[in-house]
């Protein structure tokens, strides 16, 4: 990656996104030179350029040359004029010196993508490093602002998966992991195998009805696979070898954790744990609401929570706020000391500020992720109004359907839920989503529904969307009888048609710019 973009032509600000990996020549020759040192090789070049990506050494990492491809981007501001295909933008990333993978092929038809693919099930051993798939993208930029993104994955780009390698093995034992939500997860204890470079010791089974299809018993001999080449799972049991001392696996009627009640969720597969109090359930809760995307509590880390709920000092979200009164007991904790009780602290101090969308995804409420979190929280505006408002009311956001707000209902109503939400708030958490100032001109777009199409000169689709909300407005992606108004750009296509059927008003950006007071 260079120091310095190269030309003069780049944008103010260029944010790309790719992937780090090891080349396998420079891994053998690392591994080469640790034998002859009477040092341990590393197993496989994924997991050892995570382990050197964590190096605080930089001399370290240098040594090991690791490779770097971008496949995607970010922020680019001013975006360049004249690109737009990924194909124009990549020749551009690669004038200013950011590597790009020489494989990338632009296909004007499916068939020859298609024999493309399955030519790589071959080529792709002839490669210095490993991949499991290749990725199509949408060729224009413009087009992927109309496919959008689910919650979890944009509609213009999809991953093909070549078929996972297997490998035998025995199953020693099943043991059972019980999840944040009380979800009890049968894990398979395999006999080591390895594994598309890796040794691989266990297996999810996914849950009770997937050992049912398969006939898993204790003793077993087993084929696994990994899911995407990384998450190991059991395929197929030979039951042909299978011994006479071979278990079959039945679900826990108790939580394996607690002791407490287990039941079927109604309609579905999955077997919980209902006793709100089933310490198992309360480690991985507090896990998930100090992680990264929720409260975002630094030093709060997997280790450092089980220790917490171990040793007495949490037994609820609250409890974290409180650890200030006990600053005694946590500098005791093993590996903890003064310094890092008091980056802790400061840590959970700071987490009280995050906004209501953090803290409504950080709670563990069935279905409620971040992005419904945040459709929430902006549309109710503080947790007062979300606490009464009903399901009906819940429903009138977009992207929030029936399930999603009868589980919400359902939690706020629960005394652990109005326990949680009380507790916090008297701890001086921030419960409100902060709503920037409108400016002047905000009233024209207040209640008006606004659809986005085609390229736009002066705005990105998010931007335009981003401003239409900001004035009050609604953004919408289709085109119906409730739409106030069409914003055409270039290459403006069906919705176009569609709001000239229905009689919706249509702008230009020009007049887009005017109404909104640019």
């Amino acid at each position: 990656i260079p120091l310095q973009l190269r030309g003069d032509d780049w944008p103010a600000t260029v944010e790309v996104r790719g992937e780090v990996y090891w080349p396998r020549p420079d891994f053998e020759a690392m591994n080469q030179r640790l034998e002859g040192a009477g040092e341990q090789r590393f197993a496989n070049p994924r997991n050892a350029t995570a382990g050197t990506l964590k190096q605080l050494d930089s001399r370290k990492v240098a040594q090991r040359g690791l490779a770097f491809v971008c496949h995607g981007y970010g922020v680019i501001e001013p975006f360049p004029n004249g690109a737009a295909l990924q194909t124009e933008l990549f020749e551009h990333l690669r004038e200013w010196g950011l590597p790009t993978s020489p494989l990338m092929r632009r296909y004007v038809d499916i068939d020859g993508l298609i024999a493309e693919l399955e030519n790589w099930n071959e080529q792709r051993f002839t490669l210095d490093y490993d991949i499991d798939g290749l990725v199509v993208k949408v060729n224009q930029l413009a087009l992927r602002d109309e496919l959008r993104s689910t919650s979890r994955a944009p509609r213009w780009c999809i991953a093909y998966k070549f078929a996972a390698e297997q490998a035998q093995t025995v199953v020693e034992a099943v043991t059972f992991q019980v999840g944040k939500l009380g979800t009890i997860t049968p894990v398979a204890n395999l006999r080591p195998v390895q594994l598309a470079g890796t040794t691989v010791r266990r297996a999810s089974l996914h849950n009770f009805d997937h050992v049912e299809r398969l006939g898993l018993h204790e003793g077993d001999t087993v084929t696994i696979e990994k899911a995407g080449e990384i998450i190991p799972q059991v395929v197929d049991v030979d039951a042909s070898v299978r011994g006479a001392k071979a278990k079959a696996v039945k679900p826990p009627t108790a939580c394996p954790e607690c002791g407490g009640d287990v039941a079927q969720d109604e309609g579905g597969v999955y077997l919980r744990c209902i006793n709100p109090a089933c310490p198992a359930q309360l480690v991985e809760r507090l896990r998930f609401f100090c992680g990264r995307n929720q409260m975002d509590i630094e030093g709060a880390g997997a280790v450092l929570v089980e220790m917490l709920v171990k040793n007495g000092l949490v037994h609820n979200y609250g409890d974290l706020y409180r650890l200030a009164d006990k600053r005694d007991d946590l500098v005791q904790l093993e590996r903890m000391g003064e310094k890092s009780a008091d980056n802790l602290l400061a840590g959970i101090e700071a987490s009280k500020k995050q906004p209501l969308a953090r803290l409504l995804a950080a709670l563990n409420i069935r279905h409620i992720g971040s992005n419904t979190a945040e459709l929430l929280a902006n549309a109710f505006g503080d947790m007062d109004a979300i606490m009464v408002a009903s399901d009906e009311a819940f429903q009138e956001v977009e992207g929030v359907g029936p399930e999603v707000a009868r589980s919400l209902r359902t939690w706020l109503d629960s005394e652990a839920g109005k326990a949680a939400v009380a507790n916090l708030k008297s701890l001086g958490l921030n419960m409100e989503q902060p709503r920037d100032e409108l400016p002047a001109g905000a009233a024209v777009l207040t209640g008006k529904t606004l659809v986005i199409t085609g390229t736009l000169e002066h705005y990105s689709r998010k931007e335009a969307e981003d401003l239409i909300k900001h004035l009050g407005g609604k953004a919408s992606s289709s085109v119906s009888k409730k739409t106030d108004y069409l914003v055409a750009g270039r290459e403006a296509g069906s919705k176009l048609e569609k709001a000239q059927k229905l009689g919706v008003t249509v702008l230009d950006e020009a007049a887009f710019r005017k109404m909104v007071g640019e």
